[in-house]
């Protein structure tokens, strides 16, 4: 990507662009190399920074990435809401929507064992406080068209969405040595799932399963 050159932000509505321009940058580099291989530095140097100057805005490389993956729930919410308000299926809703999104599915198989740590705890509550709004927002709009499921167990079902992509996610997309095994061995390469179908039958079994444990 392109280096942009800043010159030093004073004003408030230039300290906003400097933060609008670190996580665009950061956003541009997880999507060519993911998000486990994006250091602070190499944002730095993709928006004409010094590390230095960008903990001036984001404490470390995992607090611009919890802030990435709360605009990623956000986004994913308002488009899962319209879908269904529009009389989407919410199962196929829910997996189509994670599956379009690869960012987002990489940032919540990177969240609670990279992107939680290393970050302060005022960081950590204004993600968390995103995600359960959100969760439960959804989990609201699915009961309402879920009509065996309460408002809780679509929460849930939600919470079991995000959950599965962020596994599934680092299984689908594999390392270079895992794809090249893949390529010498046929049947190891059948076994590796792939995301809209394992994600269906699996929450097509949690909507089943939930109202049978009230």
């Amino acid at each position: 990507m392109a280096q942009v050159t800043f010159i030093r932000a004073r004003r408030p509505e230039q300290k906003q662009l400097r933060r609008e321009a670190i996580l665009a940058a950061a956003r541009e580099l997880a999507l060519e190399v993911g998000v486990q291989h994006v250091s602070l530095g190499s944002v730095a140097a993709a928006v004409g920074l010094a590390k230095s100057n960008v903990v001036r805005y984001f404490g470390t490389r995992e607090e611009i990435y919890l802030e990435l993956a709360a605009e990623a729930w956000q986004e994913w919410a308002d488009a899962v809401t319209a879908l269904l308000r529009a009389g989407g299926d919410p199962i196929m809703v829910l997996t189509e929507t994670l599956d379009a999104r690869p960012l987002f599915c990489d940032l919540l198989s990177q969240t609670s064992t990279t992107l939680e740590h290393n970050v302060s705890v005022d960081a950590a509550r204004k993600f968390k406080l995103v995600a359960l709004r959100v969760m439960a927002e959804l989990g609201a709009e699915v009961g309402a068209v879920h009509p065996e499921l309460t408002e809780s167990e679509s929460t849930e079902l939600v919470m079991a969405a995000s959950a599965l992509a962020g596994t599934l996610y680092p299984v689908v997309h594999p390392s270079p040595i895992m794809t090249e095994l893949y390529a010498q061995e046929p049947e190891i390469a059948a076994s590796c799932p792939q995301m809209i179908p394992t994600m269906v039958r699996t929450l097509s079994a949690i909507a089943m399963g939930l109202p049978r444990l009230r």
